[in-house]
């Protein structure tokens, strides 16, 4: 069974920093990408940023450069580090997992998710 689970959230003041982790397990899993996205409440899930297996990363254009995603591929644990946080980050981040392989797009699977609030 495949288990995706975040860790890390929690109340945090402007101007700090804060690591979010993942940890993904199942038997016999072949990771396609893992991602983080984000939601607020009545707005759309958003990417932030993803890996893929092979180790390219991918960033939201869309947000500032105070994100950086990392991967520990041994222990399959996928971070988050948020630089400078501001309380327009305050969201609930999520990971996903994509399995399959560079040819074939398998099944997407959600973390429960982890509250991030910045305020002062």
């Amino acid at each position: 069974q495949v288990q995706v689970v975040e860790s890390g959230g929690g109340l945090v003041q402007p101007g700090e920093s804060l690591r979010l982790s993942c940890a993904v397990s199942g038997s016999g899993l072949s990771i396609r990408s893992l991602g983080w996205h984000r939601q607020t409440p009545g707005k759309q899930r958003i990417l932030i940023a993803s890996v893929t297996g092979r180790g390219d990363t991918k960033y939201n254009p869309f947000l500032k450069g105070r994100f950086t995603i990392s991967r520990d591929s041994a222990e399959n644990v996928l971070y988050l580090k948020i630089d400078n946080l501001e309380p327009e980050d305050t969201a609930v981040y999520y990971c996903a997992l994509v399995t399959g392989t560079d040819a074939r797009i398998g099944d997407t699977y959600w973390g429960q998710g982890t509250q991030v609030t910045v305020s002062s």
